[in-house]
């Protein structure tokens, strides 16, 4: 059977960078794997970032869209069978920030899927220096991420201090606890900086399995949740890209901004890469990209952040 293994975080957690040091180590040790990017939104920019890995040791799938969670749990489905056949190892998903980990459990115990494929591991990554100011959705959707999680792995470690490392555990135990779930974290989380890593390390996060852990669901309205606006052919210099994201970032009446990423030609023709939280902006020079911005967050106002970028919109 192929193992499969869910590689979950909130928005701007650096899943896409962890994944693509775990697909290495597979790759390493003579894996054939697939990367299934599984989104909910209808363009997905996080596949460009994995094009490098491409080849016959490693294959990239996407699924993205739909036009609400059952039309995108029918396509995450029937995806997984068309690859059911392929020969691979392990796959590796990486979904949506905001993703309902309830959906692959369910997905994968459903036949035919059952017979091909089995459950390996869910790996829960977290900023460890998460934002205090989470709200009640982000912080349930970050509890529900983690839940399952048969290791929950600190991004961005040798970037935080003590102080914050224990400020995101207990944030993450708070929002455990909302949830009423009983399950805590401490010592049962990988703090180290990724590329301190060894292959002792990377042995366990590969074979770390999962938890079965309850708790107590949530429904948000639709007009509450998370969605995502998308900026076409944005054009301007890398130094107005950046004091654009931090003004739109520190705006009050464009909703509750959560992330902005995606693509831009720079002015001196090169491809660039952006992905900014509250914490951090980074801006790299990139081989490949799509002319695309996205932002993510809640009740975004589409008027107020298109004035932050001189682009057409659609």
């Amino acid at each position: 059977m192929i193992k499969v293994d869910l590689i979950t975080g909130f928005l701007g957690a650096g899943k896409t960078t962890f994944l693509k040091k775990y697909a290495k180590y597979l790759m390493d040790r003579g894996n054939r794997i697939c990367i299934l990017e599984n989104d909910y939104g209808a363009v997905n920019v996080d596949v460009m970032l994995l094009q490098d890995l491409e080849g016959e040791q490693c294959e990239l799938e996407m699924v993205s869209g739909g036009c609400d969670r059952d039309c995108h749990k029918r396509r995450f489905k029937t995806k997984l069978i068309s690859m059911g056949m392929s020969g691979y190892d392990r796959v590796l998903i990486e979904p949506s920030g905001i993703f309902d980990v309830d959906e692959f459990f369910d997905v994968l115990y459903e036949e035919p899927l059952d017979r091909w494929y089995e459950i390996g591991n869910v790996i829960a990554v977290v900023d460890a220096k998460l934002d205090e100011k989470l709200s009640e959705e982000s912080d349930y959707l970050l509890a529900s991420e983690a839940a399952n999680a048969g290791l929950v792995i600190f991004s961005k470690s040798q970037d935080a201090t003590e102080e914050d490392q224990e400020r995101t555990l207990n944030h993450l135990n708070r929002a455990m606890e909302q949830v009423r779930c009983k399950r805590r974290f401490q010592d049962n989380v990988l703090r180290k900086p990724w590329d301190s890593l060894t292959d002792e390390d990377w042995k366990g996060i590969s074979s770390c399995g999962y938890v079965l852990e309850s708790y107590e669901k949530s429904v948000f309205e639709n007009d509450e949740g998370y969605t995502s606006l998308y900026f076409m052919n944005v054009h301007m210099t890398v130094q107005e890209l950046r004091s654009s994201v931090k003004s739109l970032m520190a705006a009050s009446d464009c909703g509750n901004i959560v992330r902005i990423k995606g693509f831009m030609i720079s002015e001196d023709g090169t491809w660039i890469e952006l992905n900014a939280t509250h914490q951090s902006t980074a801006i790299q020079h990139v081989e490949k990209g799509q002319e695309i911005i996205i932002v993510i967050g809640e009740g975004l106002i589409r008027d107020k952040i298109s004035a932050f970028f001189q682009t057409q919109t659609e």
